[in-house]
């Protein structure tokens, strides 16, 4: 019998405990149902953490999620934190950093029964560079990629290597071999940013050529995010450095319906982390009304991360099966949440795709 993987599950600050709740619910529910070999362990970071630890993200949870064999973080406030010498850690940035999740994969797709926005049917993902472009708190390894020479004067250094470039476009294009289109789209500003997406560039470039069978091209980021509006089926697999990914990728989620179906997985070579493409929405806090399913999501995509590296196909099957009790879900109008028209709240959707599952 296969010994039990255990998955660090951190709640997080304002909606994140309510839609870490359903989440586990889910994941609970089709841990029995399957007979999944998991193990859930649940800690606070974030404002909680502050206020009980000193920090918002304790050195002894970084440590726990290095032992862990995959991690869940629900959404954070950082703009509620004070500095981080007074305790208030970025725990998703940190973590992206000490665990070296270099991709943010971001799915964007329409789903049955829900008219999307844009009015046009489209499935892309988006393969973001994840610790290193203009993300102060991750692209120095002492001090900050931002300062002030002066008060009047701030700097902020972007850093593009060619390590890091190779291996989130290598990612993008051996995903995009599993996809039917086999279509990778390196979006850059190179044309301005002649040497840091110039270095992108020639390194999805060299990645291309050993994927003859994929088709490739380029766009300027201000140009994709015209034509994301006018055609988003025109994308299978966009790869992109940190910030444009950050960007486009909550783009393509609300075309695709709401910011609440934004899932997503960073991963690594030897950590993978589930967490909501969203914010913590503190003003909706409480009042179960969040739409949980970005989180079941990017659990569901955790899952078939370590069916894959552990050579465990029930768990890929299983996050197959709840991917699609969450469309069947979102199919159905009294069982959708307030951002999408409907009228369930937070725990109701998490009760409507576990009775899904079976």
């Amino acid at each position: 019998m296969t010994d039990a993987l255990d998955i660090l599950v951190l709640d997080g600050d304002g909606i994140g405990p309510e839609i870490t709740r359903a989440t586990l619910d889910v994941l609970e529910a089709a841990r029995t149902r399957f007979a999944l070999p998991l193990r859930f362990a649940v800690e606070a970071v974030g404002l909680p953490a502050l206020a009980r630890e000193g920090s918002t993200l304790p050195e002894r949870i970084v440590a726990r999620a290095e032992a862990a064999d995959g991690i869940i973080l629900a959404p954070v406030d950082t703009a509620s934190y004070p500095a981080r010498e007074e305790g208030g850690i970025n725990p998703s940035g940190t973590l992206r950093q000490r665990l070296d999740l270099f991709a943010n994969i971001r799915p964007a797709r329409t789903r049955a029964g829900f008219p999307p926005p844009c009015g046009k049917d489209f499935d892309c993902v988006i393969f973001r560079e994840n610790t290193e472009g203009f993300y102060a708190d991750r692209n120095m390894a002492v001090g900050s990629g931002e300062f002030m020479p002066t008060p009047d004067l701030a700097l902020s250094v972007r850093k593009v290597s060619r390590e890091g470039s190779l291996r989130i476009a290598r990612a993008a294009f051996a995903h995009a071999a599993t996809r039917p289109a086999g279509h990778v789209t390196a979006v850059h500003k190179a044309n301005v940013l002649k040497l840091g997406d110039g270095l992108f560039l020639a390194c999805c470039r060299e990645v291309a050529a050993d994927f003859p069978q994929i088709r490739y091209d380029e766009v300027i980021v201000d140009a994709m995010a015209a034509l994301l509006i006018r055609d988003p089926g025109a994308f299978d697999t966009i790869v992109t450095t940190n910030m444009f990914g950050d960007i486009l990728s909550d783009q393509a989620s609300e075309l695709s319906g709401s910011l609440g179906l934004a899932a997503s997985l960073n991963a690594g070579a030897r950590y993978a982390m589930a967490q909501a493409q969203h914010g913590s929405a503190p003003d909706i806090a409480g009042r179960d009304i969040a739409n949980p399913a970005s989180l079941i999501g990017s659990a569901a995509m955790l899952l078939d991360w370590l069916g894959a590296r552990h050579e465990l196909p029930a768990l890929r099957t299983t996050a197959t099966t709840i991917e699609k009790t969450i469309d069947d879900a979102l199919a159905a109008p009294d069982t959708r949440t307030r951002d999408m028209g409907g009228t369930a709240g937070t725990g109701a959707f998490a009760q409507a795709v576990i009775a899904r599952l079976g």
